[in-house]
This record gives structure tokens, sequence and C-alpha cells, in this order.
């Protein structure tokens, strides 16, 4: 029986995995860790026989302390003590935003495997997560549907074999549009094939969420930028492809459903049945690609930059990108302004070196306030 912990639990990813936990009997719960939504976590806690939760909003915990006769912890320090503590084998982390570093540290200084469906703990943590990994002998398995799929293609090739690889991306609710102005919140949180939370639904809307992926998948393949092409299929059918030296090019396909990569990441290095259809071409009828219009879209090229530029430039862009999503939502900010708020606090702090996680979370506070100054002071409008 597989221990898992997982964070983020009242969230998309973490339903979905605990709905996979409940088809499997290879699987148990011994830890849940989730912002503020108390009554969810507790209710979860219940269903699954969890003794420990853990709870981000330190008022949030009290409540779930006066509901619940569990163990109740609290705040980031709460989780990652869940993490450290709690005897996993496998933990799943399905945060959002940076806030996700902590606890993916706390798993693999423990050399516990992470089922990593937080991104940013690439994207900000980059060579130092890595190097954690590889030093404690924990593995990371990416639950992203597209490096799932790179994943399980990559693997099976022997070192050398891999010359390119390639993500796909939807495109997003506003694929083939060239006028973004006046886009609404509601507009953009209508994704046309993922249903994601409020985040990664506006990144997915701007392709920054793809330039992400660019990112992570540099650090999980070891490839170089230009060795990482991003397409724009529309489907979501093809989730990756891999190139080869022979000229072949081998491609995942599935429906989208977050519920297969979750169980693959759960279950590895097994499969095991998820309910879903078969999937037949015939039917699908037809898949196009395209290439994306980084005009329209800068925040893909924006990300690609910050990735090539490497130290704390990625960690730069997603603190900018998640200051300018919140005020976005928060009706202070245009759309088109996002990526304008992104650009200018790239420029205003160049990447430095991180010798140390610290470094990280200096660069990160330090890219928060900058981009905050920026929408206060009407200077990107």
């Amino acid at each position: 029986m597989k221990k898992l912990v997982i964070l983020g639990a009242t969230g998309s990813i973490g339903e979905q995995a605990l709905e996979v936990v409940s088809g499997s009997d290879q699987l148990a719960v011994v830890g849940l860790a989730a912002g503020s939504n108390w009554e969810r976590l507790v209710e979860q806690a219940r269903d699954h026989g969890v003794p420990t939760i853990a709870l981000g909003d330190p008022g949030a915990a009290q409540e779930a302390r006066r509901a619940w006769n569990g163990r109740v912890l609290d705040d980031d320090e709460g989780i990652r003590e869940l993490v450290a503590a709690s005897g996993a084998d496998l933990v799943l982390n399905g945060m959002v935003g940076s806030a996700g570093l902590g606890p993916t540290i706390a798993a693999l200084t423990e050399g516990i495997d992470l089922a990593l469906a937080n991104k940013e703990s690439l994207v900000v943590g980059g060579e130092l997560v890595t190097a954690l990994a590889e030093a404690t002998d924990a593995r990371i398995i990416p639950v992203d549907s597209e490096h799932s799929a790179l994943f399980q293609l990559v693997g099976a090739e022997p070192p050398g074999h891999v010359e390119r690889l390639v993500l796909t991306a939807s495109g997003g609710p506003f694929r083939g549009r060239t006028d973004l102005s006046g886009v609404t919140p509601e507009e953009a949180l209508a994704h046309p094939t993922w249903d994601m939370g409020g985040r990664i639904t506006i990144d997915s809307a701007t392709l920054i969420n793809k330039g992400f992926e660019l990112i992570e998948a540099h650090h999980l393949f070891g490839l170089g930028y230009e060795r990482i092409d991003v397409t724009v299929h529309p489907q979501s059918i093809v989730h990756a492809l891999v190139h080869l030296n022979d000229g072949a090019s081998l491609a995942h396909l599935g429906f989208p459903d977050m519920r297969v990569p979750i169980s693959y990441a759960l279950h590895y290095p097994e499969r095991t049945d998820v309910d879903l259809p078969t999937l037949e071409l015939a039917a699908v009828g037809e898949l196009t690609f395209q290439e994306p219009d980084l005009e329209t879209f800068p925040c893909l090229r924006l990300a690609r930059q910050a990735g090539e530029a490497g130290g704390t430039a990625p960690c730069v862009l997603n603190a900018a990108d998640e200051v300018a999503v919140e005020a976005f939502l928060g009706g202070r900010i245009p759309f088109t302004t996002i990526a304008e708020v992104v650009e200018r606090t790239l420029e205003a702090l160049p990447a430095a070196t991180p010798g140390h996680f610290e470094d990280l979370y200096a660069a990160d506070a330090e890219a928060r306030d900058r981009a905050q100054a920026l929408i206060d002071g009407a200077g990107v409008l």
C-alpha cells in the first residue's frame, strides 16, 4: 500500500486525485493540505480516514479544530511539517503558485518521491530543486498532462535518441483573436478544454502557462530551450511529441482528462484502469496544429526569454505574473496589461545566480514589490 499526502486537496487536481484514490486498492491517504477551505478539507479527511490535515490560513485551521477531532496543522510551516512527518511514500503537490515551492523542498529533503503538479516549484526553483532531488535520490514524477506525456515518451528511449520535445497548447479561450482589449475576467476564465483554478486558467489565456511548462520541461528532461517547441493544438488530443534522432516522432494521445496523468503519477511505475472511453480517431475527425501567435500573446515569448536567461529570471517572471493576474481578476488592470507588468518587472530586475533557496525567496519578494508598484502607480496603464 502506497502512503500518500495530497497538497492542494480542495483544488481541481486534489479533488481528482482523491477520485483516483477512491477507485484504487493500492493507495492510502495519510495527510491532506489546503489553503483556506477547511470545510471541504475536513470532509475529505473524514471520507478517507486521514489523521492529519494542514491549512495555510491559520484562521481556517482554528475553525477546523472546532469541527474535527483530528490533528490540524497551520500556516506554511504546518504544511511543511505535514509533509516531513507523514511517513509518506509519495507527495502529490497540487498547490497553485510559488507557495508550492516550500512543500516541494520539504518532500525532496526527506527523500520522498514527488508527484508534481505545482509547476512553479521548477519554474522558480530550477536547478536547486533538481539538484536536491538528485542528492536525496527522490523521484520527480510530473503530473501536468504534457509533462506526463513527455515523461512516458522520453523514458522509453535510451540517452542520445531524443532530438526535440514538443509541448502542445489548446490556445486558450482567445485562440485566433488578435485584439484582446476589453477582455473581461469572465471571458478569460472560460477555458474551452480544461477545468482549472482561476490563476491557471488566466495563465492559459495569456499563454504564459505554456511558457512555464516550457521552463519546467527544460528542468525535467535536461534539454536546451532551442530543442523545446510549443505548438497550438485546439483539440487537446495530442499532449506532447518527441522527435528522435532517426527522423521518427512519437506522440502521446488521449482525451483531455487529468485523471489519466494523475493516476499514472500516483501508481507509477504501474498503470491502473481509468474509467474513460477508448480514443477513436475516426470519431475525432481531425487534429489541427498551428504556430502560437507571439505578437498577440507576448507572455509566451517573455517566458522563453526568462528561461534562457536562467538564474532568478524565471522566479521574477512567475512573481510578476501572480501579482498581475490577481490585479486583473480584481478589476484593477486590463487583460493586456498582464504582459506589460511581467515585461517591465523582468527589465527592472536582471537575472542573478541563486546560491540557495533563500535567494529565490528574496527575488520573489522583490519582484512582487516591483510589479505591485507598477500597478499601484498606474505606470503600466
